[in-house]
C-alpha cells in the first residue's frame, strides 16, 4: 500500500466515523435539552476515564482504556444504539455489531484494522484489567447524568434500583469498586425519593 493509498483508506474511515454524530442514544443531556448522540457519549466517557483514572486497578493502562472507549461505540453507525434497559434481542444486536466492526475497521489499512479490531474485541470480552475498567466507566456516565436530570431514561424504561444493581452496578463494582461505593447510595436515595 502506498502512502497515498494509506491516507485514502484512513480518510475513508474517518469520514465514515463522522456518522456516529447522527446516532442518537436513549439518554438525554444533563440539561434535558435533547438526546445525546453517541459521539458525544464516547467523548464524555473518555473524559470520565481520564478524570477517574485514580480509581482504576494498579494494572490498568489508561491510554489503552481511552483507545477502547474511543472505538467501542463506532459499531453503532451500522447497528444503532441498544439501550441497556430496553427490550432488545441481545444476540441479534451482538451479531449486528460484529458485522459493523468487520465493515468499519475493514476500511482501514490492515495494521490499523487489526489493532483497532483487537481493542474492540478486548472491550467486548471485558476480560483484561483495561477492558474491565473501560466497561465500568462506560456504565457510570448515564446514571450520573440521570441523577442530575431527574431520572432521564430511567423513567422512559421504568428502570428499578434492582435493575441498576444488576445491569450497571455489577460492571462498575468489578472495574471501579470505589466509584460504585460512592454512586450506589446516591442511586438508592434517588429511588427512595421517587417512590415517596
Amino acid at each position: 500500500m502506498t502512502p497515498a493509498e494509506r491516507l485514502e483508506a484512513q480518510t475513508a474511515f474517518l469520514i465514515e466515523a463522522d456518522k456516529l454524530k447522527s446516532v442518537l442514544r436513549a439518554s438525554c443531556l444533563i440539561d434535558n435539552s435533547r438526546f445525546e448522540n453517541t459521539a458525544e457519549h464516547s467523548w464524555h466517557i473518555m473524559l470520565y476515564a481520564l478524570v477517574m483514572a485514580e480509581h482504576a486497578g494498579p494494572d490498568v493502562q489508561i491510554d489503552r482504556v481511552l483507545k477502547m472507549l474511543l472505538l467501542h461505540d463506532l459499531v453503532e453507525i451500522d447497528a444503532g444504539d441498544a439501550p441497556i434497559h430496553a427490550d432488545v434481542d441481545r444476540a441479534a444486536q451482538a451479531r449486528a455489531e460484529e458485522e459493523a466492526a468487520d465493515r468499519l475497521f475493514g476500511l482501514l489499512p490492515a495494521d490499523q484494522r487489526d489493532a483497532f479490531r483487537a481493542l474492540w474485541d478486548e472491550f467486548e470480552a471485558a476480560a483484561t484489567p483495561d477492558a474491565v475498567f473501560a466497561k465500568a466507566i462506560d456504565r457510570v456516565q448515564t446514571p450520573i447524568a440521570n441523577l442530575e436530570n431527574g431520572g432521564g431514561s430511567w423513567k422512559d424504561f421504568n428502570v428499578t434500583l434492582d435493575q441498576l444493581d444488576t445491569r450497571v452496578g455489577i460492571p462498575i463494582a468489578r472495574g471501579a469498586p470505589r466509584v460504585w461505593a460512592w454512586l450506589r447510595p446516591r442511586l438508592s436515595a434517588f429511588f427512595a425519593r421517587s417512590a415517596g
